[in-house]
């Protein structure tokens, strides 16, 4: 009796790999420094372009009446906002003879609390003369109404004291008038009215003479407040430094640009879902990473590093060619130029044994019509991949970029080496990939990854052999020609036969 064993749940995939994020935006650099960049520019080109209008600045004492050392900043709040008000500006507008709208004045000046009883001032105009002018009436135009305030203010106090006094003045003559007309008498009731009226008209002394006091501190105080309130810094023009507002404004925009292009690179990568890490690659593909070939560098000694592993890869390549009962081919995705290249290298070191033909299947047939130079492979066209003699060796080149005719595949050759750049086909392009080849029965040797990055420390191998039994022993699994990898079978988990007796698990 078979049975089917229940297969294993598969690991569940992270919704966001953040190592894979920031490779990949770490591999997109040339967008988010080209859009710092463009901040940065742009950033100091605003200083230049745009420069800010004259300013010119002044700083007023406010004395305040109601002013306590424990105040918050309520009272120099107010006063900035009574700066912004059409009163203050048709004023200052008046004395300026300006026909401008106060309302459209209010726009071009600006008022900030310092302390709690210094006021700064700021206005623009079309020059620095004008712009002095404009504060200096704005500050007159303030302190006058803020005088003007504390006069009425100290005016409608002492009057409102002033007329307390006389009608308690009134009530005292009412009380003496009582004191006068009371006939002298010597009943014990008499005694106790008069004693009463004559405590209410000491009473009412004493409160007409303190609120004549307080009527005269209240129009003393007025001109220590009037006194108070000035222009303690006159009014001068703002100086403008082109070098240092152009930095500042490099800065800022630096940082937004490198802000803005960071998340841009973020947002796309997610989107995209292109794998750039050689385990994700491998993963899709369903083949191992044997090989990487990183871009060229200016440096004279990576240089050198790219050059010798590009001939270790051609000098393995060549070794599983020529191990090979089979026709070999190089399938690009997202990298022809390095494909093409490749395959006329890998043509040159097979040809000094045996002719070598490199059939052209690439979209835009690149190497079969270039010009070829002295000592190069021949190169024909596709339609001559079923043609040739029995003793030359043909090696294919083709693409598997969307678009691609997978009827012709299996033309270029029955056993295949991907040549695949980094980070350049989605997830789902590489699944359907992996899908085409299997049912066109094109094996694939394994994966050359092409710009890789440098900081990837991932497994690119995969392995789906059984496990190595308890005592060591068991034989190796077969390797394949040339390449020196371990050759995978896959089996579907529900193969996996359950012995039906002890006997036989024996």
């Amino acid at each position: 009796m078979t049975t089917r064993t229940t297969p294993e749940p598969p690991t569940a995939a992270p919704l966001l790999d953040l190592h894979t994020l920031v490779v990949a935006v770490r591999r997109r650099r040339r967008l988010w420094g080209s859009v710092a960049l463009l901040g940065l520019v742009g950033g100091a080109g605003t200083a230049v372009l745009l420069p800010p209008a004259p300013t010119a600045v002044t700083k007023v004492l406010v004395a305040h009446q109601e002013d306590q050392p424990t105040d918050p900043g309520t009272l120099i709040r107010t006063d900035v906002a009574l700066l912004h008000t059409t009163r203050i500006a048709g004023r200052a507008l008046e004395a300026l003879g300006s026909p401008e709208k106060p309302e459209d004045f209010m726009k071009e000046y600006e008022g900030r609390g310092l302390t709690n009883n210094l006021l700064q001032i700021e206005a623009t105009g079309d020059g620095d003369a004008e712009a002095v002018a404009r504060v200096r009436a704005l500050a007159d135009a303030f302190v006058a109404d803020h005088v003007r305030r504390l006069r009425e203010a100290s005016e409608a106090e002492a009057r409102t004291l002033l007329d307390q006094r006389e009608r308690l003045r009134s009530e005292l003559a009412e009380v003496n008038r009582a004191i006068g007309d009371d006939p002298p008498e010597s009943g014990p009731g008499a005694s106790a009215d008069r004693e009463s009226l004559f405590a209410r008209r000491a009473e009412l002394t004493s409160q007409i003479t303190e609120f004549g006091q307080r009527a005269a501190e209240a129009r003393i105080g007025t001109p220590q407040l009037v006194a108070g309130t000035q222009i303690v810094d006159a009014p001068r023009p703002v100086r403008y430094s082109l070098p240092a507002t152009a930095a500042t404004n490099a800065g800022i925009g630096l940082a937004l640009g490198l802000a803005l292009g960071l998340a841009a690179a973020a947002v796309g990568t997610v989107v995209a879902d292109r794998p750039v890490l050689r385990r994700d690659v491998a993963a899709h593909l369903g083949a191992s990473v044997i090989a990487e070939l990183t871009r060229r560098s200016g440096w004279l000694w990576r240089r050198r590093r790219v050059r010798a592993a590009r001939t270790r890869l051609v000098v393995s390549l060549a070794r599983t060619v020529r191990g090979s009962a089979e026709p070999v081919s190089l399938l690009e995705l997202g990298c022809a130029r390095a494909a093409g290249a490749l395959a006329l290298d890998l043509a040159s070191a097979l040809s000094a044994e045996r002719p070598v033909v490199v059939v052209d299947g690439l979209p835009d047939g690149r190497l079969a019509g270039r010009r070829p130079r002295p000592g190069d492979p021949e190169v024909v066209g596709a339609e001559r991949a079923t043609t040739g003699s029995r003793h030359e060796l043909r090696l294919g080149v083709g693409s598997v970029a969307p678009g691609t005719s997978w009827i012709d595949v299996p033309h270029l050759g029955t056993r295949t080496v991907l040549v695949v750049r980094a980070g350049h086909g989605s997830a789902a392009w590489l699944h359907t990939v992996a899908r085409h080849l299997a049912e066109q029965h094109v094996e694939v040797i394994g994966l050359v990854l092409i710009d890789p990055d440098p900081r990837d420390r991932t497994d690119g191998t995969l392995w789906d052999g059984p496990p190595a039994p308890p005592n060591g022993g068991g034989s190796r699994p077969p390797r394949r020609h040339g390449v020196g990898l371990p050759r995978i079978e896959r089996l579907p988990t529900w193969s996996a036969r359950v012995p039906d007796s002890e006997q036989e698990a024996r």
